[in-house]
């Protein structure tokens, strides 16, 4: 026997030819060592504004069961066959959804409204990509910096500390777009705190409020936390702008859409009203 071959033990005696059963003792059955072993499955991996994330930041996998059987002495001459079919297991549990407490579970891209009918994806937002969850961490760093810019180092510094104590968790990013390209949206899941969601959004609704900056957007049936406005703009305009906000428990939901003038708003609120129906307390259709 060579060093290469690999004793399986308990392996039966093989006689010899002639002899008695008896007589010859066990000689251990081998099997090269150069078997190969089975196929591991690849990771999977999401790229995000050019860089790579671990589809382990993104995904949970549920309802995946392992059944090892071991046999340790061989069975009677007289044991009943197998059963020609073995059930196999159902998952029962929603990959993603809400816990009672409003705190969402699962990958933040489930949770997005999937692609709807006669939209597909959209353009890159902010270079992020157009389907892409994002760490707390890669979502500071880069969204962030395109909005504290504009502003005077002072009130930068603010901003960034306003933000930094939020411990924003993670991002998600959908953008979808209709066939002929004349209206994007992009839908926005910030996931943090929840009395800081209700705060950011309950201030998002009084800034837009009656304040004369922004146009007055359309409501959202059955949905008060949805806040929508219009961003200035002149009458002749040909392209309009038009933002929500809603806080659906530890998630602050953020809508941005752009198209020609005038906007089909109901097309738009209706979107939205799914979104936040995806995000519902408790639980999530799938």
């Amino acid at each position: 026997m060579s060093d290469s071959d690999v004793i399986v033990p308990g392996a039966p005696a093989v006689p010899a030819p002639g002899a008695p059963a008896t007589a010859t003792p066990e000689v251990p059955a081998v099997i090269p060592s150069d078997v190969p072993p089975a196929a591991r499955p690849p990771r999977r991996l999401l790229r995000a504004g050019g860089a790579t994330v671990a589809a382990a930041l993104v995904g949970v996998v549920i309802g995946i069961g392992i059944i090892e059987v071991r046999y340790d002495d061989p069975a009677p001459a007289t044991a009943a066959p197998a059963p020609a079919t073995v059930p196999t297991p159902t998952a029962t549990a929603t990959p993603f959804g809400a816990k009672s407490n409003g705190n969402h579970f699962g990958s933040l891209r489930d949770l997005l409204l999937p692609v709807p009918a006669g939209f597909g994806l959209g353009p890159d937002d902010s270079g992020f990509g157009n389907d892409v969850e994002l760490t707390g961490e890669q979502m500071l760093a880069a969204e962030l910096d395109q909005e504290v810019l504009p502003l005077p180092k002072e009130q930068q510094d603010k901003l960034r500390k306003y933000w930094n104590d939020l411990h924003v968790k993670a991002a998600g990013v959908r953008t979808y777009t209709t066939q002929a390209g004349e209206l994007t949206i992009s839908m926005k899941l910030r996931q943090f705190n929840q009395q800081e969601v209700q705060k950011l959004n309950e201030y998002t609704a009084i800034f837009t409020g009656e304040t004369g900056i922004f146009r007055t957007g359309p409501t959202v049936p059955g949905h008060a936390e949805a806040h929508c406005y219009l961003l200035p703009a002149p009458p002749s305009a040909p392209i309009d702008r038009l933002e929500c906000s809603a806080a659906q428990g530890d998630l602050l939901v953020v809508m941005a859409v752009e198209g020609v003038a005038p906007l089909p708003k109901d097309r738009i609120v209706a979107l939205l009203a799914q979104q936040l129906d995806r995000l519902a307390v408790p639980g999530a259709s799938v």
